[in-house]
């Protein structure tokens, strides 16, 4: 899992992890600081650094695993973005009333966006 897959699941996840846990994989991944720079920011050693953020990516795949959040959410976007697509496309036509119905549909899709 690389690391825009773990900082996603953090965005979803984040909150079941520890203080310390967050600290780490904040530190980590959004300040993208080495496991020594941490360590030392948070006065613990580098192993005690490189297993809490074990703990915490174990437990951020797991949570994913259980629910599926994540994995859902980005398969309803996909989703809105084909029917937004295939709006714009009827939106062409000549008919006024496939124009309408197409113009419904892309506002109901632009709803489930938000």
């Amino acid at each position: 899992m690389d690391a825009m897959e773990l900082v996603l699941l953090y965005d979803y996840y984040g909150d079941l992890l520890t203080d310390r846990q967050k600290e780490c994989f904040e530190l980590r991944y959004h300040q993208d600081m080495s496991l020594g720079e941490i360590g030392e920011e948070l006065g613990i050693t580098r192993q005690g650094v490189h297993d809490n953020l074990s703990r915490a990516e174990q437990l951020l795949r797991t949570m994913e695993e259980k629910t599926g959040c994540v994995r859902r959410d980005l398969a309803g976007r996909r989703a809105v973005a084909e029917i937004l697509s295939a709006a714009e496309a009827l939106e062409s036509c000549k008919d006024e009333t496939v124009i309408a119905l197409a113009r419904k549909i892309a506002s109901a899709a632009r709803a489930l966006e938000e």
